[in-house]
């Protein structure tokens, strides 16, 4: 959930997005579940005359929590594409590469050249020919065109599913719904990622990197995914696999391809480089965008916090805090709306923004000293429960749907709003982001020794190991550069 700024964003567009419903159903990605809500009435399609590709940014990185600003890794990214495009089929091309503040391992590429990769990405990377193996396959996808095919596709869904047009035709509108702005991001073909693979583990071989980095960097992919789904059955933010699958077939595929190159040892991996450009990165979720811990939410910057009830699952988002129950039949979302202070709640919630709101559930309370009101709704098979609590000089709405919406189930809804609070300046102060800190390894170091300094919670031994590459039986080397997620 973004700070001061994306809220500021939000009420400039009347918080559209948030008016949502229901989940499920509405996008084909594995492992993804999304709640999507009603689109509200009246919405002004007022960035339909910026060019496409300014609204796609603008969607980007709405949804990926804005830029990360790094000069050090921004120089080596820039002058590893700069080698990629020179040894490439298509050197003509010219491409602006932007990293993604956000912890999701995803990269991608619009057809105009413009090349995004998330920070969470550049950490799971261990060398320069990791990297620039997701780059190659990026620009692959460029140079086959399948962005443009891509996005001409997107164009046309628009075209016929009003509902959608409504959401893709703004910039803005279409970062708020989260699920509907993934679409556009994961729609490559079986076929069209081989094809990107092949063109990128060529280009990275020619460039001089280690062609072997693309099956490398896959199988790293697929265990962090593999230690991700043990952590919890709860929704998963968008990351690379979920629009370039790691297979066996595919990570089989890499292989055979740098085989037409080269011998495995062979091509540049520059291991210790690469790794002396990540120290200090913000490694996770960063708390000034707050974030979530199984189903407790803490966000510093704006001073609060709120337990979602038992057996949810929070992820933040750059527009909202989605939360999804374990069996997929009760989701809820939290965001921030504007509300002149001449409004009651009450009024609000009947104010139109969502629709079937029952005016006798209306019904005035307090949230551990702020004002709150609730109101029920109804609307496509699920039951809404609506609340709305005005928090400084904002109004801060819990959206909770259940497909049966018994009496227990309102009380937990009810009990998870009555958690929220503000948080003290001692527990904001003391709410610090991990970063990568760059170690050697000693003599005595075991991966068991390096991994109890991670300053992770749970499953600090396999973080460990996939944060670096490891497998449950590789060793390490003294005198080797290995990374380490610490406050």
């Amino acid at each position: 959930m973004g700070g001061q700024s994306a809220i500021k964003v939000r009420r400039k567009l009347g918080i559209v997005a948030a008016l949502a419903a229901l989940l499920a159903g509405c996008t084909s990605m594995p492992d993804d579940r999304f709640i999507s809500l009603p689109i509200p009435k009246g919405t002004q399609q007022t960035a339909q005359r910026e060019p496409a590709t300014q609204r796609e940014h603008a969607r980007i990185l709405a949804s990926y929590g804005g830029t990360y600003e790094n000069a050090r890794l921004q120089a080596m990214i820039e002058k590893t594409v700069d080698r990629l495009v020179a040894a490439s089929e298509r050197p003509d091309l010219k491409y602006k590469v932007t990293i993604l503040n956000s912890p999701a391992i995803n990269a991608f590429a619009l057809p105009n050249g413009r090349l995004y990769i998330t920070r969470g990405l550049i950490a799971l990377a261990n060398d320069k020919a990791e990297l620039a193996s997701v780059l190659a396959h990026e620009m692959g996808h460029v140079i086959a065109r399948h962005a443009a095919i891509r996005e001409e596709q997107a164009r046309q869904v628009a075209i016929i599913d009003h509902v959608v047009s409504d959401v893709l035709s703004d910039p803005q509108v279409g970062a708020l719904a989260l699920a509907k702005s993934k679409l556009t991001l994961a729609a490559f073909s079986r076929a069209q990622e081989f094809e990107a693979d092949g063109i990128g583990v060529g280009i990275s071989a020619r460039a001089g990197f280690d062609p072997y980095g693309a099956s490398r960097f896959l199988s790293d992919m697929q265990r962090n995914a593999d230690l991700k789904a043990s952590d919890s059955a709860g929704p998963r933010g968008i990351d690379f696999l979920s629009s370039h699958p790691a297979t066996p077939e595919r990570v089989k595929n890499a292989l055979a391809n740098a085989r037409q190159f080269s011998g495995p040892g062979r091509g540049e991996r520059d291991h210790t480089d690469y790794l002396a450009a990540l120290d200090g990165l913000v490694y996770g979720e960063d708390p000034s965008e707050g974030f979530a811990r199984g189903r407790h939410f803490l966000h510093p910057k704006l001073g609060f916090s709120f337990v979602a009830p038992p057996g949810f699952t929070l992820d933040n988002t750059a527009q909202a805090v989605l939360g999804l129950k374990d069996r997929g039949d009760e989701a809820l979302r939290l965001d921030v709306v504007s509300v002149p202070a001449e409004q009651s709640l009450p009024d609000y919630l009947k104010s139109g923004w969502m629709e079937n709101v029952d005016p006798g559930s209306v019904e005035e309370f307090t949230v551990n000293g702020f004002p709150a009101a609730t109101a029920a709704a109804s609307g496509n098979g699920w039951a809404f429960r609506l609340f709305a609590v005005r928090f400084g000089s904002d109004v801060y709405r819990f959206i909770f749907a259940a497909k049966n919406r018994t009496e227990q189930v309102d009380r937990g809804f009810r009990e998870s709003v009555m958690s929220f609070r503000r948080m003290t300046l001692k527990e904001s102060e003391q709410v610090k982001p991990l970063h990568l800190k760059i170690v050697t390894v000693a003599p005595d170091d075991t991966t068991e020794k390096l991994a109890r300094r991670m300053g992770t919670s749970d499953h600090s031994l396999e973080r460990f190991r996939v944060l670096n590459g490891l497998g449950a039986h590789d060793r390490l080397k003294p005198g080797e550069k290995v990374k380490l997620a610490v406050e």
